[in-house]
């Protein structure tokens, strides 16, 4: 009937007919499917781990902003900013000049404003 050894199969010369191939298949469908679905279980017991350990350290973090806050320093003078700029540039061994026509060409190249646009620093590579 069917030949559950393959190896066997093949040293006594016989054939493996369409059942036995199709046996085959269904079983090594069956393994991987039941493996895939141990492994979600796996993932999904140990995602369930860690949001319960990060909620565990976030807790004792909360309870310590309970205390009374200590009187605010005054708040330094902030530099008064363009209308609609985005802020202020750091730059570094580059002229101002040439900072300019950097994210004039950026500004071009991504179609937007360059009001739209943070520029955070602009830093010469050498």
């Amino acid at each position: 009937m069917f030949a559950l050894n393959p190896a066997a199969a093949a040293v006594t010369g016989t054939k493996l007919g369409i059942g036995t191939s199709a046996l085959y298949a269904v079983l090594g469908y069956g393994v991987v499917f039941i493996g895939l679905v141990l492994l979600m279980i796996v993932i999904i017991i140990v995602g369930k781990i860690m949001v319960a350990s990060q909620k565990k350290a976030a807790a004792p973090k909360a309870a310590p902003t309970a205390e009374p806050a200590a009187p605010a320093a005054p708040a330094a003078v902030k530099e008064e900013l363009a209308p609609g700029s985005a802020g202020g540039v750091k730059i570094y061994d580059v002229s101002e000049r040439d900072a300019a026509i950097i994210m004039a060409i950026v500004a071009d190249k991504l179609g937007k404003p360059l009001n739209e646009i943070r520029f955070k620093s602009i830093k010469e590579v050498k």
